[in-house]
């Protein structure tokens, strides 16, 4: 049986442009050699796997090849120091000591120091002059992952490069061309799921796909990679929009109890659908859907899903799932707080939709005022002069104002100006002021029914303790004891009454009585709603004693002698 080695080792880049997704940075390594401005030091920082180590490597064995040739051997003139377990100042002391010494073989020796901001503080400070003025056979390459750790004096003597995270698309190109090679046949999305899940590490990608082929028996599809990889699919996260859009409650908490069934953490979901929603509301704009990683299957079903819901629905969810998100690890019902996301995610759209028709029969109320009976009639005229008037009386007019319009003489002939029509071939001829006041009047009182929806004590009751609940997760506990200590009572004309019995829990409900009513009226959508505090004494409730005055005042009323031998010996208490 053949030795196998790791994919990670065995497709390690050996050349400049083999690395995959540093075009940038490697580009301005081969111009410094090609044109001899090299530095003396470089620093090459960024996250794990996307190849610090392996340019460092390149770049050691191209200075070196112009002077041995290809099939040279460069071991000896490079040496790589692992600062994680090499740290001390001997250690540094070691490498100044045999940096004097100029390489055998070759032009140069390079010196990586790889993890190098694991390196003890006076470590650092032996090596910053070696690093300042090294001999000019030697180069020093540092790598880390945790740039803010090295301290300023070693920076300012080094050439800064950041490596970016790998793309997707990167990452999953360079994939299709190891399984090409290795004869193992693959789905593409399954590959664009290996890369997502490798966090922008092409080493991490690498060993995932060296895992997956092993399960799936050198054929590695979607379904495999997911069960593998322990990955909420896709289509759960389509699924629970879908339901959303057509405010299907059932539907979005029985997708969630399979969710969970399937093992799969709450707050993993949460974090999921924030980010799925985020890729819908990308979608929506052809500028902004190369934003997507994801294949080009999964692609489609977002362009699809984005025309059907709308951006608002997408921004406000996103609000929604982040406080869900913020509020997770810190709720003792973890289920019931995400199962609330999802009744709300499911509500947005009623809501809107709910706007839209009162939106659309005010428009149509309004055509029906300017229409007159006499429509098909050849007239092109419009007469301006009483729409002005019409326009500048109030909504709900007093007596003073309609004694005045009918004092005012009308015109013996209505003067034919043509100012800029509300509606064309329209006739006013048929309007008396009456009709006026009266169709004003029907409408001040629609506008007195706008966002006055009419809830029970049961709907009240849900919005007051999904409060509660909120303020004992802000540590509010004296507010929570405020509103769970007894039920409110909602009396006629909206108006709420909560009886309290506690000066303390009285003073805190009226300190925060005005944010808690805005909550109501947003949630319970009336903005008629009153709320009343009202302090009654339980004149049952037992009295507590704390203090030594109280108690010695307490016991005094029954032994008056005590008082006499206070006074008398001139005793004093704490207080």
């Amino acid at each position: 049986m053949s030795e196998f080695v790791v994919s990670a080792r065995k497709y390690r880049p050996n050349s400049f442009n083999s690395v995959v997704g540093q075009e940038s940075i490697t580009s301005t390594l081969e111009n410094s050699i090609k044109t001899g401005q090299m530095a003396q030091a470089y620093l090459f920082c960024g996250p794990r796997g996307v190849g610090k180590t392996s340019c460092a490597r390149i770049f050691a064995k191209i200075i070196n090849q112009d002077s041995l040739g290809e099939n040279e051997d460069l071991s000896f003139n490079i040496f790589e120091l692992d600062a994680a377990s090499n740290n001390s100042v001997e250690d540094i002391r070691y490498i100044t000591d045999q940096v004097r010494i100029p390489p055998q073989v070759g032009k140069y020796k390079v010196y990586i120091i790889d993890e190098v901001h694991m390196l003890s503080s006076a470590a650092f400070n032996a090596f910053l002059k070696t690093l300042e003025e090294p001999p000019p056979h030697a180069i020093f390459i540092l790598a880390t992952t945790e740039k803010h750790k090295i301290i300023p004096t070693i920076l300012s003597r080094c050439q800064v490069y950041n490596f970016n995270r790998i793309k997707v698309v990167d990452m999953v190109a360079h994939l299709e061309k190891i399984a090409e090679k290795e004869g193992i046949t693959y789905e593409k999305e399954a590959l664009y799921v290996i890369a997502e899940k490798a966090d922008g590490a092409l080493r991490d990608s690498l060993s995932i796909f060296d895992q997956i082929v092993n399960f799936s028996n050198r054929n590695i599809t979607y379904d495999s990679v997911i069960q593998n990889l322990n990955v909420l699919d896709y289509n759960y996260y389509f699924r629970i929009v879908e339901a959303i859009n057509k405010h299907n409650i059932s539907d979005c908490l029985l997708a969630l109890d399979e969710i969970l069934n399937h093992g799969f953490d709450g707050h993993h979901f949460i974090t999921g659908l924030g980010s799925h929603f985020r890729d819908l509301l990308v979608s929506k704009s052809p500028e902004t859907v190369k934003l997507l990683e994801v294949g080009e299957n999964v692609k489609e079903k977002y362009l699809s899903q984005s025309v059907e819901t709308s951006a608002r629905t997408l921004v406000k969810g996103l609000e929604l799932i982040s406080d869900a998100d913020t509020h997770y690890k810190t709720s003792k019902n973890q289920r019931l707080l995400v199962e609330l996301t999802l009744i709300k995610l499911s509500s947005l759209g009623q809501s809107e939709q709910k706007k839209n028709l009162e939106t659309k029969e005010n428009s149509k109320v309004s055509e029906t005022e300017i229409k007159s009976p006499s429509e098909n009639s050849n007239s092109s005229s419009v007469v301006a002069a009483p729409v002005q008037e019409v326009n500048a009386m109030p909504l709900t007019p007093g007596l003073k104002e309609v004694e005045e319009i009918q004092k005012q003489p009308e015109p013996q002939e209505k003067p034919k100006v043509v100012s800029k029509p509300i509606v064309k071939n329209t006739n006013f001829s048929g309007f008396s002021i009456k009709q006026t006041l009266e169709k004003k009047q029907e409408q001040a009182e629609e506008e007195e029914r706008k966002d006055k929806d009419e809830f029970t004590l049961e709907q009240l009751m849900v919005k007051w303790q999904e409060y509660a609940v909120s303020a004992n997760d802000k540590n509010k506990k004296t507010l929570h004891t405020a509103l769970t200590c007894n039920t409110p009572e909602l009396k006629d004309g909206f108006v709420i009454e909560h009886v309290l019995d506690n000066k303390t829990l009285f003073d805190n409900f009226n300190r925060e009585k005005q944010t808690f009513l805005d909550y109501l009226k947003k949630e319970l959508n009336n903005y008629f709603i009153q709320l009343q505090a009202k302090l009654v004494k339980n004149e049952k409730a037992e009295v507590f004693l704390y203090t030594d005055k109280e108690k010695f005042l307490k016991l005094s009323e029954t032994k008056p002698e005590l008082l006499y031998l206070k006074d008398k010996l001139n005793l004093d208490f704490e207080f």
